[in-house]
C-alpha cells in the first residue's frame, strides 16, 4: 500500500510539477567556431577583425541595457562576487516592496566566463580561421514577471555567441493558470500548502504548452538581445535542466514528522544502484562508468536523501514540515529514451525508442517519465515497515507517566541506568518463568527491596511488564520484549561502535 493511502486522511493533497526549468539558447550559426567563421567569410568580415566586430555588438548590447533600466526607473546593480551573492533573496526584497505586478523587476551585471573565438592563421595550410577560446564579459541578468510565466530571468552575455539562459519555475506558472480558473490556493515559496481543486491543478500541471513557452522565448531574445536583428539570426532553445517534484502536502507536520524521520534513514542504507536505476526507468549495464551513489545531508531547512545517476539524481526531502517532497533533477535529458520519430540517414523517418532530445519540445514526453519516476520512488519507500505507530510508542515511552497521583519517569535508551536494567530484563530466565522483586535484586545487589518495587512499578505503568492475576510474578509484554532489544541494539550498533570511531580518530 502506498503511504499516500496509507495516510490519505492525514494528507491534504498530493501535486506533481515542474519545479526548477533552465534553458539555453543559441544560435545555431553561431554557436561553433567553423558556423563563426563561415558566417564572417559570408559577410565579407575579415577573420582577424572579428575582435573589433565583435566589440561593435557588446558595446550596442551595454547601451541598450543601459535605456532599458532607464526606461523602467532601475539602476543596474553590478555584482562583484557572483559565486557568494544570492541574487534570489535580493529579487524577494524588491518584490515585497514594488508588489508581484507584471514587468520588469530589476538588472543584475556580472563579469563571469563566457565562450569566445580567437583569430588563428595556420601557416602549414594557410588556412585563416577562428578557434574556440573563453574568457570573461559582462552578462546582464534582467528578472521580470511574465503574466503568464511568473517570476523569470534572462542572462544575456555581451560577447559572441551571446549563448542565452532563461529561467522559470514550473509551481509559479502553475499558480498563475489556478488564478485565472479562480482556483484558490496557498503557496510558501515554491510549494504549493493548499489548493482547493487538487485534480484539476493536476490536470493543469500535466498540460503545459511547450508552444506557448517557445513564444515567449523569442520575445524576449528580441528585447533583450537585440543584436540577433542585426545580425539576421535566430535562438535554437534546448533544455539545460529541470526539477520534476512530486508533493505529498500533510495537514500536521507532526503526522510528517514521525513518518519522514525513519524512511528518509532507511532510504540512505536501503537503496542500492540497481534501485536507483529502476527509479529513473533505465538499465543498469556492467560496463556502467557514471557517477552513482546515495548522499544524505543535513541541511538548515531540514534533512535530505539523495540518490544520483549520471546526470540524473532523485531526491526526497521535507519543506516547512508540511510536504514531503520526492523530486527527479536532470542535467542531460538525452539519459531518457523514449518512443519517438528518427530520421535515418538516407532521409527516411521511423518510429523506435531512441534518446530524448534536448529540444524544449521535450518538455511534454520528459515531464510524464519524471512523473513516473517520483511515482515508483514513492511506492519503494512505503514498502518500508510503517514506522509511525513505532515513533509515537517511542516518544510515550520517554515521556513522564502518572497513576495513582505519582509521577514515574520514562525511560532513556541512552542512560547507563536503564541499559543496566534492559540486560537484566533481558535475562532468559525471566522470559521463561517471569521475574519477582527477588529474582531482579538477585541482579540488582545494590538496590533495596523498595528500589526494586518502583522499578517494577515503572515498568507496569508503562506498559513495559504485567503481573500475573494472584501472584507476585511479572511477564514482559510485547511492547517490552520490543523496549528491552532495542535498548541492546542503541549500545551494540550505535553507542559502541560511534565511540569507537571517536577512539581511533582520537589516536
Amino acid at each position: 500500500m502506498l503511504l499516500t493511502e496509507r495516510y490519505k486522511d492525514k494528507i491534504e493533497g498530493i501535486l506533481a510539477c515542474y519545479d526548477r526549468i533552465v534553458i539555453h539558447g543559441n544560435i545555431p550559426l553561431l554557436c561553433f567556431d567553423g558556423g563563426m567563421t563561415s558566417y564572417l567569410y559570408q559577410n565579407n568580415i575579415k577573420i582577424f577583425d572579428y575582435p573589433n566586430w565583435a566589440n561593435v555588438l557588446r558595446e550596442e548590447l551595454r547601451e541598450h541595457a543601459e535605456r532599458i533600466a532607464k526606461e523602467n526607473g532601475l539602476e543596474i546593480e553590478f555584482i562583484r562576487k557572483i559565486d557568494v551573492f544570492r541574487k534570489d533573496d535580493r529579487i524577494q526584497s524588491i518584490i515585497e516592496e514594488r508588489g508581484a505586478h507584471p514587468g520588469l523587476v530589476h538588472i543584475f551585471s556580472a563579469m563571469e566566463t563566457c565562450t569566445s573565438y580567437k583569430p588563428w592563421h595556420d601557416k602549414q595550410t594557410g588556412k585563416t580561421f577562428l578557434k574556440t577560446d573563453s574568457g570573461k564579459c559582462l552578462h546582464y541578468y534582467f528578472y521580470f514577471i511574465d503574466p503568464d510565466f511568473g517570476l523569470c530571468y534572462l542572462r544575456v552575455p555581451t560577447w559572441c555567441p551571446f549563448r542565452l539562459q532563461f529561467y522559470m519555475n514550473g509551481h509559479n506558472w502553475l499558480a498563475l493558470r489556478l488564478s485565472k480558473q479562480d482556483i484558490t490556493y496557498q503557496m510558501r515559496d515554491n510549494a504549493f500548502l493548499h489548493i482547493s481543486d487538487w485534480e484539476k491543478a493536476q490536470q493543469l500541471s500535466d498540460h503545459i504548452r511547450v508552444e506557448d513557452l517557445h513564444q515567449i522565448l523569442d520575445i524576449l531574445a528580441n528585447r533583450y538581445c537585440p543584436v540577433i536583428k542585426k545580425l539576421h539570426v535566430t535562438y535554437r532553445w534546448s533544455i539545460m535542466q529541470v526539477e520534476y517534484a512530486t508533493d505529498i502536502i500533510f495537514r500536521n507536520p507532526e503526522d510528517l514528522k514521525f513518518l519522514y524521520d525513519a524512511i528518509v534513514y532507511t532510504a540512505i542504507h536501503s537503496v542500492k544502484p540497481e534501485n536507483i536505476a529502476t527509479f529513473l526507468g533505465q538499465k543498469l549495464h556492467g560496463n556502467y562508468e557514471g557517477e552513482m551513489g546515495n548522499r544524505f545531508n543535513k541541511r538548515i531547512l531540514g534533512t535530505r536523501v539523495k540518490h544520483q545517476m549520471g546526470a540524473v539524481s532523485i531526491k526526497m526531502y521535507d519543506k516547512f514540515g508540511y510536504v514531503l517532497r520526492i523530486e527527479t533533477t536532470v542535467n542531460d535529458v538525452s539519459q531518457f529514451k523514449h518512443f519517438r520519430e528518427v530520421q535515418q540517414r538516407d532521409g527516411t523517418v521511423t518510429q523506435k525508442i531512441a534518446p530524448m532530445k534536448k529540444n524544449i519540445y521535450s518538455l511534454f514526453p520528459l515531464g510524464r517519465l519524471l512523473k513516473a519516476a517520483n511515482h515508483r520512488y514513492l511506492e519503494f519507500v512505503s514498502s518500508f515497515d510503517d514506522p509511525s505507530d513505532g515513533a509515537k510508542k517511542l516518544e510515550k515511552l520517554s515521556e513522564s507517566k502518572k497513576a495513582n497521583d505519582r509521577s514515574f519517569k520514562g525511560f532513556n535508551f541512552f542512560s547507563r541506568e536503564d541499559q543496566q536494567l534492559f540486560e537484566v530484563l533481558a535475562h532468559g530466565e525471566f522470559n521463561i518463568n517471569g521475574l519477582q522483586n527477588k529474582s531482579v535484586r538477585r541482579l540488582l545487589p545494590e538496590r533495596s527491596p523498595a528500589s526494586i518495587s518502583r522499578i517494577l512499578k515503572r515498568l507496569r505503568v508503562h506498559g513495559i511488564i504485567k503481573k500475573v492475576s494472584g501472584t507476585r510474578k511479572y511477564y514482559l509484554t510485547k511492547l517490552g520484549k520490543a523496549v528491552i532489544a532495542l535498548g541492546l541494539k542503541t549500545k551494540e550498533l550505535f553507542i559502541v561502535p560511534q565511540l569507537a570511531q571517536a577512539e581511533t580518530a582520537t589516536n
